[in-house]
């Protein structure tokens, strides 16, 4: 969320964000500031009345006969008043309330201005492609000929886009994973299992809703399903006051995710690319203020990102996502797209973002700054390792002639073996 003076001093700059991240149908800048002036008259007035109403209150005790009576009546009629307009301005409330939850975070200066993936701007490409010296398989054909996943049986148990990870390819999953998990751990990141079942307040105060809201999966009318274990890791401190020396907090969570993919009819209805759910382990930083530290903060977390990539031995580009293709709460975000070998093509399997403190002040997240100050924090999140996505990856890459799999170094003091045969050719 931005603060209201902000975007009472930015007005078009705030209008450019709408615009930018396509938003224009959800919010009217110029009606929320119409909103937003009504009330404040409004409030005025109230505590013109209040203060009013005050003074007759403590002058009545001093006050007899006529005087007295008029001074009574006076507070009576000043009471009426006040209870219709006190209706009236919570309804104003309210409503600005609501209409500030649809405002978008305003992207930074060097985000590309776009309306698509096509405005996207590769910041960097690692690592060779392998060559073949036969046709590589995608990676549904490899987990049907592995056995090592079951799509057919995982639809008629759990619907469209389910699926079972059987066997080593159980195995080779958690074995991403937990790779994934000590990395970070290995870089100060403290480890937390997670709730998934969350109240919808806390996917307000992320920025999911309401915007994302059709993508999410409801339990009831208070409790969602998360996308992601960002939620829960971000929300940790809600309405509560840190310390500035007990920042950066630095905390890694591994959860299951799930996802309607609303957006994807006719995606990816193949394999276990694009899945209803799935696990992931999530990066999130709580900083102090600042714009050049979180910036310092976002390269860094993506380069913990790419180590992994790089320890699995994929290849992959990064890019700086354009306005159209970014979150409306996100301030600047980094995609990584590792190489898929069978399907000859990036695909997307890491987000990096940072938001300043938009997160922090729908979550009233705060930190007591060296001065006494009271701020806001500065949030930032990124994928570690989402798989069975960057699993399908890795079946891709390492896939050989004869049909087998085999199971990156950095794999195998996890899943016990070195390579996956074929179940059948």
């Amino acid at each position: 969320m931005l603060d209201i003076k902000y975007i009472k001093n930015n007005v078009e700059k705030v209008k450019d964000a709408v615009r930018n991240k396509q938003l224009e149908k959800t919010i009217n800048i110029d009606d929320l500031l119409g909103v937003y002036d009504e009330y404040s008259n409004l409030l005025r007035e109230v505590e013109s009345l209040r203060t009013e109403r005050n003074k007759i209150s403590e002058s009545v005790t001093k006050l007899t006969g006529d005087e007295k009576t008029a001074a009574i009546s006076k507070g009576k009629q000043l009471k009426e008043e006040m209870g219709e307009k006190e209706s009236a301005l919570k309804e104003l409330k309210d409503k600005f309330d609501r209409l500030m939850l649809w405002v978008p975070n305003v992207p930074a200066d060097d985000v590309p201005i776009g309306q698509d993936s096509t405005g996207n701007v590769i910041v960097r490409t690692y690592g060779e492609k392998k060559s073949f010296d036969f046709e590589p398989k995608n990676h549904l054909e490899l987990i049907e000929n592995l056995g090592i996943a079951d799509t057919k049986r995982g639809a008629k148990i759990g619907g469209f886009r389910s699926y079972f990870i059987v066997g080593k390819g159980m195995l080779l999953e958690q074995a991403i994973l937990r790779y994934a998990l000590d990395h970070m751990v290995e870089q100060g990141f403290t480890p937390m299992n997670v709730p998934v079942m969350v109240d919808k307040r806390f996917l307000v105060g992320t920025g999911y809703f309401p915007w994302g809201e059709e993508d999410h999966y409801s339990i009831d009318e208070t409790i969602g399903l998360a996308g992601t274990a960002e939620v829960a890791l971000t929300s940790y401190y809600a309405d509560e006051v840190l310390e500035e020396k007990d920042l950066p907090v630095k905390v890694v969570g591994l959860s299951p995710c799930f996802r309607k993919e609303v957006g994807s009819y006719g995606k990816d209805t193949q394999g276990i690319f694009r899945v209803h759910y799935f696990n992931k382990v999530e990066q999130v930083l709580l900083l102090p203020e600042g714009e050049d530290l979180s910036r310092e903060w976002h390269d860094k977390m993506l380069g913990y990102a790419e180590d992994v990539v790089k320890g699995l031995g994929l290849s992959y580009q990064v890019l700086l996502m354009c306005t159209g293709d970014m979150g409306a709460g996100q301030r600047r975000k980094y995609d990584i797209e590792t190489w898929f070998e069978g399907e000859k093509k990036y695909r997307e399997t890491h987000s990096d973002s940072y938001f300043l403190e938009f997160q922090a002040r729908r979550l009233n997240m705060r930190y007591k700054a060296a001065d006494g100050t009271t701020k806001y924090v500065s949030t930032i999140n990124n994928t570690v390792a989402a798989t069975p996505r960057l699993m399908a990856a890795v079946l891709e890459s390492y896939q050989q002639k004869d049909g087998s799999v085999v199971v990156p170094e950095v794999l195998r003091k996890y899943t016990g073996f070195d390579v996956i045969t074929p179940i059948r050719k």
